[in-house]
């Protein structure tokens, strides 16, 4: 059976099957094609429907082949007599010479696609030179038929400001607004323009009367052809000197009309400049414009910019059509306005995101991230965040989240929970607390219903903390419902990392377990790969599989590649073609300190410590050839820290030494759990200015908390 059944059939075939019944065989279509030549004749039959109150028939169909040559058409509605649609002819013979190539470029996408194009407003050419505006649709024609099938429907006057209305509020861009609205406006003219506000182009707020001097930038302009040299496009700033015509229809203190200059006398008269009228008039054929401008209802009214219809001179406006522009343009003014508010905000996340994505990976470490939100649902902006960043006492965090959902609620939650991560994990917190601390304020901030209707909840968030110790060479890893690492130590291969699985942040109290801190070696030359599930997951994979292509495509980065290469290289190669959630990677190559740039002693926690501290940290400062004043620095710094260990800790005494590539860092540890306090000692008292010692030598110390105890670090400039 050569039908396909309708519940097998996408509803773009359906139409195109319809359609195709709807065209005569290719006899009838000679026939048509005959009766079309008596333009005057249908057009009195669509007098005379309308006279009697019936439906104006407004259908059309053509069939093509794959060489874009018209097989079949039925234009046998009176509306569009004129249209000389000849079997064998190539279709774009209907179009206006300038959009032959942007009309032949989308058949021939969707011959190679199979993506339809759906009700795009065009221009077609009647017999006596005039035109015809139609609603446009190209389909991929239904099975056994091969070639394309094109729906042409002429837009009926109200027809189309309801269709261009309803078209220009689908998008929240700028640029694809002012495209719309210009598109729509083509229906009266020959060319349009959108020149709005440098203020409303940026996003700014846009408030009271223009200057004298307003500036203006084109933000569309249609139809798509090569303009001269000279003439404005978009992204173009228009000349200042162009305010002389334009202002005249931003700058009225009655109600926003539409100025007319009817013809190109009038015009170059206006503006007086031969390089204006190069900028603003298109082509050397006589014309006439009318300016429209698009303002908010408010005391005083908001202006945005100016809409410009032109046309040929011997077409003259109608009162008629100048007041169908002035609706269209007044009742669309809102959704360009409403762009720039996007804009804005837009913008202002963005920024927020750039601010949280790594900067550079320091000298123990290189780092290399790229993020993909999810488009065009998330305007550009979504939940994941990914950050690498170097603590306090040298050690070096990576972070990768994930917050349900997309947009900016889920951005503003993703900020909160980067940003209480950050101050966590830098006051010397271990991962598995960092993650504790996390669940708690999404417990407690998530308002779950209102963040759903929004399109996120930060109820199931996901996050993976890794620390890297540069000394040590290793990374302790917490994780709240992550996906695991993949890890690829020197010489390869690449795998995960083996982590217990465990619920996201502020699972339900009967599902919470303790979180677990995962240690594993991480020699240098590693490299560490974290990563949302957009990047792995696929539906047609299991997420183990996803997984697998990512430890393989890891395990292909060779020690010399350039990391961020690598990054987007992976990114390219794993993330899906048609992506329902964010994509983010971030990459970390292990450097380390060099085994001669550090040095570890265990001490008891005997009265001599300090002392015997204080000996061996000297011979280590004379062979590194540390500068005297520096050296005294440090010798006190550690005396005193393993001194108070000594004094409040109990069982031996860590003593770490690091030469950094700005200053020696200090370290020692001990099992005690008390925090160490700058103190309000008197000038009499016999104790107490240890810490204000070891705070005026330094130019940071602090406090990280291990398993057995805790680590005072301190860091010396040298």
């Amino acid at each position: 059976m050569d039908s396909t059944s309708p519940s097998s059939a996408s509803p773009y075939d359906m139409v195109s099957g319809a359609l195709g019944r709807y065209m005569p065989g290719e006899g009838a279509a000679a026939a048509g094609s005959a009766d079309q030549q008596d333009d005057s004749a249908a057009r009195q039959r669509v007098d005379a429907d309308t006279a009697l109150g019936r439906p104006e028939q407004i259908l059309g169909a053509v069939s093509l082949d794959r060489d874009l040559r018209i097989t079949r058409c039925n234009l046998d509605a009176p509306v569009f007599a004129g249209v000389e649609a000849v079997t064998g002819k190539p279709f774009v013979d209907l179009l206006p010479p300038w959009d032959v190539p942007t009309v032949t470029r989308r058949l021939r996408q969707v011959l190679e696609t199979g993506e339809p194009h759906v009700a795009r407003v065009q221009r077609l050419r009647r017999g006596d030179g005039s035109e015809l505006v139609v609603s446009m649709s190209i389909l991929a024609a239904a099975a056994p038929q091969e070639g394309l099938t094109v729906s042409l429907i002429a837009m009926a006057r109200r027809l189309h400001l309801y269709a261009a209305e309803t078209a220009i509020g689908t998008s929240l861009d700028i640029g694809e607004t002012a495209q719309s609205l210009a598109e729509s406006l083509l229906a009266w003219g020959d060319v349009t323009a959108i020149d709005l506000d440098f203020a409303v182009w940026t996003g700014e707020v846009v408030t009271g009367q223009p200057q004298e001097r307003i500036r203006l930038r084109r933000a569309a302009l249609v139809p798509d052809r090569a303009w001269p040299d000279g003439y404005v496009t978009p992204g173009d700033d228009l000349p200042g000197d162009a305010s002389r015509l334009l202002s005249q229809a931003i700058r009225r203190d009655d109600a926003a009309q539409a100025l007319v200059i009817p013809d190109r006398e009038a015009i170059e008269r206006v503006l007086g400049s031969p390089r204006l009228v190069r900028a603003l008039v298109p082509g050397d054929q006589a014309v006439a414009v009318a300016c429209v401008p698009l303002v908010l209802d408010g005391a005083p009214p908001v202006v945005l910019g100016v809409a410009e219809v032109w046309r040929r001179a011997d077409r003259p406006f109608e009162d008629s059509e100048l007041f169908d522009l002035q609706e269209l343009v007044a009742r669309t003014s809102h959704h360009v306005d409403l762009a720039r508010q996007h804009q804005r905000e837009h913008t202002q996340v963005l920024a927020l995101q750039r601010r949280l994505l790594p900067r550079s990976g320091g000298d123990t470490i290189e780092t290399a991230s790229v993020y993909q939100p999810a488009t065009p649902d998330s305007a550009g902006v979504g939940g994941d965040w990914v950050n690498s960043f170097p603590l306090p006492d040298g050690r070096t965090a990576l972070v990768v989240g994930d917050v349900v959902g997309h947009g900016l609620g889920a951005a503003a939650t993703m900020g909160q929970l980067s940003m209480e991560a950050r101050a966590l994990l830098s006051a010397g917190l271990a991962p598995d607390e960092v993650l504790e601390h996390l669940d708690e304020t999404v417990s407690l901030l998530d308002d779950a219903e209102s963040g759903l209707a929004a399109g996120y909840s930060a109820l199931g968030s996901t996050c993976c903390i890794a620390v890297y110790d540069p000394v040590s060479h290793r990374v302790a890893l917490a994780s709240a419902g992550h996906l695991p690492p993949v890890l690829m130590p020197p010489g390869g291969p690449a795998g995960p990392v083996a982590v217990r699985p465990h619920p996201g942040l502020g699972a339900e109290f009967a599902l919470r377990e303790p979180y677990g801190v995962y240690a594993f070696a991480a020699p240098p030359g590693s490299l560490l790969a974290l990563y949302t599930d957009g990047l792995v997951e696929d539906p047609a994979l299991s997420i183990d599989e996803g997984i697998g292509r990512l430890a393989d495509a890891v395990s292909t980065v060779h020690p010399w590649d350039s990391l961020q290469q690598a990054a987007r290289r992976l990114v390219s190669a794993l993330a899906p073609a048609h992506r329902r959630d964010d994509v983010t990677l971030l990459l970390a190559r292990m450097i380390g300190y060099r085994k001669g740039d550090t040095a570890t002693w265990r001490l008891p926690a005997r009265g001599d410590a300090a002392a015997r501290a204080r000996t061996l940290v000297s011979a280590l400062l004379e062979q590194w050839r540390i500068r005297d004043d520096t050296r005294d620095s440090v010798l006190l710094v550690v005396d005193e820290l393993v001194a108070n260990a000594v004094r409040f800790a109990e069982g031996p005494l860590t003593v770490r030494l690091i030469r950094t590539g700005h200053g020696l860092l200090c370290e020692v540890g001990d099992t005690g759990n008390g925090r160490p306090r700058l103190g309000r000692g008197g000038p009499l008292d016999d104790g107490g200015r240890g810490l204000h010692v070891v705070h005026g030598l330094t130019t940071r110390w602090g406090v990280r908390w291990t398993d057995t105890g805790k680590v005072v670090w301190a860091s010396v400039a040298r």
